[in-house]
């Protein structure tokens, strides 16, 4: 490949031009930043109270994405919701704070917030089938807060969505992420797709 510079597998400092065939064999190498990459996924095979992802690489990403397709079990629907494990323990108490604004094709619309609650709640609360994604942020730095931004997308009498963002306002290192049926328990069964994603660092 041709460049101009003298770093031509470094994408931050090379100062040359990049034509699609170049694009395409550093992106092979692994050396063309901004891309995800997969680090596990989770699909139905029985149903389940709990989905923990306990092997994130936080110590290499920064930024992971979380793609959710779920379903709860026996016809029955739960708000989807998670937790963090903090050094591998669980954090349950009522130390996050939330907030979400909610709106369906039937014109109604409102917001919920929530400044000491025991998990986030990212999905909603009267529907079988849910979608979602998630973006989490700085989970492996210890000296910094855990984020996180997420959009959900659910279809019942009317389609609905619901859309925010919630913190670990402690400074932790965040290894694991749970999801769960929040408010009964509900399991998720019978269909769910999960995959978690490392934002690559240009």
């Amino acid at each position: 490949m041709s460049y101009i510079g003298t770093q031509p597998n470094n994408v931050k400092e090379n100062i040359g031009l990049y034509n699609p065939n170049d694009i395409t064999a550093l992106t092979k190498d692994g050396h063309w930043g901004g891309s995800l990459e997969l680090i596990a996924e989770q699909t139905f095979s029985t149903s389940v109270a709990n989905i923990d992802f306990t092997s994130i690489q936080e110590d290499k990403y920064d930024v992971h994405f979380m793609s959710a397709q779920v379903k709860f079990g026996s016809g029955n629907a739960d708000l989807l919701g998670l937790r963090f494990y903090e050094s591998g323990v669980l954090e349950t108490a009522g130390v996050y704070q939330i907030a979400t604004q909610t709106g369906t094709s039937g014109g109604s619309f409102g917001e919920a917030k929530q400044t000491a609650y025991s998990w986030i709640f990212v999905g909603e609360s009267t529907v079988d089938y849910q979608n979602v994604y998630i973006y989490f942020y700085n989970l492996g730095n210890s000296s910094k807060y855990s984020f996180c931004t997420f959009h959900a997308q659910v279809l019942d009498s009317d389609s609905f969505f619901r859309f925010g963002g919630a913190v670990l306002p402690q400074a932790s290192t965040v290894d694991g992420i749970r999801l769960f049926g929040g408010i009964s328990g509900e399991n998720i069964g019978s269909a769910f797709d999960i995959k978690l994603y490392g934002m690559k660092q240009i």
